[in-house]
């Protein structure tokens, strides 16, 4: 004969919601001696497990939105950051560049004057080479005619011109490293002022 205090069970298993009524009348006071009865229930259990979980999967989704506003945010600004960093290290080159390079805007002819401070000879050559290179893209750029160096130059105007005189004095050096090759010598000095004149044209068209 079964009695309050056992532990109900159907005909294959443990009757669960029974069960659940049972450890509340002993967890609550329902089967006391004193008569007092609880206004729990297994149904309210669930009611409550239910609502938590409500609870607990609408601060996971706050949780996901803010995380995400998060690593958005994050994003944008370490673009922001990667600008000004950029921004700052421009800044720092064109710094060098006054001065170190001394505002040298062509790099090809900051090599023409490494050439030219050099103590070999065929530095020199090479140095002069190099800058009637530079000048015959210069009389492209302004748009003079010609197949070779010395046509654009005749095609010249002094009037438009006004360093001309410098560039076929240049260029004649030039020519004499060309066609004479080894037998040319070339000091430092003459080395250094042919130098000298392709500056003048290039300062004419603010080309270095």
């Amino acid at each position: 004969m079964r009695d309050e205090n056992d532990i109900p069970f159907n005909e294959y298993s443990v009757d669960f919601f029974t069960f659940l009524n049972f450890l509340f009348e002993r967890l609550f006071g329902g089967g006391s001696s004193a008569g007092v009865t609880s206004s729990w229930s297994p149904a309210d259990l669930v009611n409550i497990v239910a609502n938590t979980w409500s609870v607990i999967v609408i601060l996971s989704w706050l949780l996901s939105a803010l995380f995400l506003f998060g690593l958005i945010y994050a994003h944008i600004r370490g673009e922001q950051v990667g600008e000004v960093i950029a921004a700052i290290l421009r800044k720092q080159e064109e710094t060098y560049d006054e001065l170190y390079r001394q505002g040298v805007k062509n790099e090809r002819w900051h090599d023409v004057l490494s050439h030219i401070d050099s103590d070999r000879m065929n530095d020199w050559k090479l140095a002069i080479i190099e800058a009637d290179i530079l000048l015959e893209e210069l009389l492209d750029k302004i748009g003079l005619p010609g197949a070779t160096v010395g046509d654009k130059l005749k095609n010249a105007s002094p009037t438009s011109f006004r360093t001309v005189n410098q560039a076929w004095r240049a260029h004649n050096v030039r020519n004499r490293i060309a066609h004479e090759g080894t037998e040319f010598e070339l000091s430092q000095i003459e080395a250094q002022e042919t130098i000298a004149q392709y500056k003048m044209v290039f300062d004419e068209f603010d080309a270095i």
